[in-house]
């Protein structure tokens, strides 16, 4: 999917009766990783309800936890859960609190460009840790080779390709690497955006991938709806259970499914039990301001929120994403009446 820096699409309030005739206006900004069932579903919300009008940016994460923390927008959208210093700043800057709804689950996978090798190819996380720290720079390493029998790799340097944007996508990646590497984890971190030890840097998935396309001999890391629409070579992952997991639907669910999810909903799904488990997988969250003094826009939002976790779900696996856990559903449709207007 090509990704547009601007996103206008018209949602429909349920019910205001004759009052709520005119357009009511809401604005929300942040992930990329979800911007195809966000699009579809505000474009199925909007045949349903056609009088308000809600414009989404796919700015990334990073931008989108700032302007929600700023009031800019009406709502967020990240891929990785915001800190205790983020919702203290939030709570500071907005004298509420800031609310995470899980919306769908998805899959971050290693593309890569390698002439030659059209095989799919098994990644140990120790190999990808090694790769993005510089440590493993030749296609025939024995970290890369070993897992790839019969797979004839070139002796090439190994280009690694990475975020330069505050990115969602990053968190989902860097939290994983540094669940399986202590050396990542105590030199690197994770966080939507990090010092990255090597490597080119593109913006969004489309700087990425592009980097990946166009250099030989490269490795990058994207989303799975958009390595898949866009016919890219990515890898399967050994997960926690020794398994090489290819990313999809059924993977992506088992990982989702093995969350324990706390009443807050900041929950991490990489690197899960499970033997059909995909490693590097994660929720998306919307990100609500608990308080909205505009009883219009509380009704829109709240509305909305409903039909996703309802009708909504049904449109999310042909878009390669995991609907959520039926028992998170239930959590999430109790969490709703905490947004209130005063």
């Amino acid at each position: 999917m090509t990704r547009r820096n601007s996103l206008a699409v018209f949602v429909a309030l349920c019910s205001f009766g004759p009052a709520a005739l005119a357009q009511i206006s809401l604005t929300g900004a942040g992930a990329s990783f979800p911007y195809p069932v966000y699009s579809k579903w505000f474009d199925e919300y909007r045949k349903l309800h056609p009088d308000v009008q809600i414009s989404y940016q796919d700015i990334g994460s990073g931008g989108g936890i700032r302007q929600v923390t700023e009031g800019t927008v009406d709502f967020g959208a990240t891929d990785g859960p915001m800190t205790d210093e983020l919702l203290k700043a939030f709570r500071e800057k907005r004298g509420c609190a800031v609310l995470h709804f899980p919306t769908v689950a998805g899959a971050v996978v290693p593309i890569y460009n390698i002439p030659g090798v059209t095989a799919e190819l098994n990644f140990t996380p120790e190999a990808l840790a090694g790769i993005y720290l510089g440590k493993i720079t030749k296609w025939t390493d024995p970290a890369i080779a070993k897992p790839n029998p019969g797979v004839k790799l070139p002796g090439s340097d190994i280009v690694v390709v990475h975020r330069s944007d505050a990115s969602g996508t990053t968190y989902v990646w860097v939290d994983f690497l540094s669940k399986v590497s202590d050396e990542w984890k105590s030199k690197v971190g994770k966080n939507v955006a990090v010092n990255w030890p090597v490597g080119l840097g593109g913006k969004g998935n489309e700087g990425v991938a592009g980097q990946v396309k166009q250099t030989p001999n490269t490795i990058g890391y994207v989303e799975l709806i958009y390595a898949s629409q866009n016919h890219m070579s990515f890898g399967r992952v050994r997960n926690h259970a020794g398994v090489f997991v290819q990313a999809s639907l059924a993977s992506v669910t088992a990982a989702a499914s093995s969350a324990s999810m706390p009443d807050d909903f900041r929950v991490s799904i990489t690197d899960p039990p499970g033997k059909d488990a995909y490693p590097i997988a994660s929720f998306t969250w919307l990100l609500i301001p608990e308080v909205i003094q505009d009883k219009q826009k509380l009704a829109v939002i709240t509305g909305f929120l409903h039909w996703m976790l309802g009708p909504g779900q049904k449109y999310t696996e042909a878009l390669l994403y995991a609907n959520l856990p039926k028992p998170v559903v239930a959590k999430e449709e109790k969490a709703i009446s905490k947004i209130h207007s005063s």
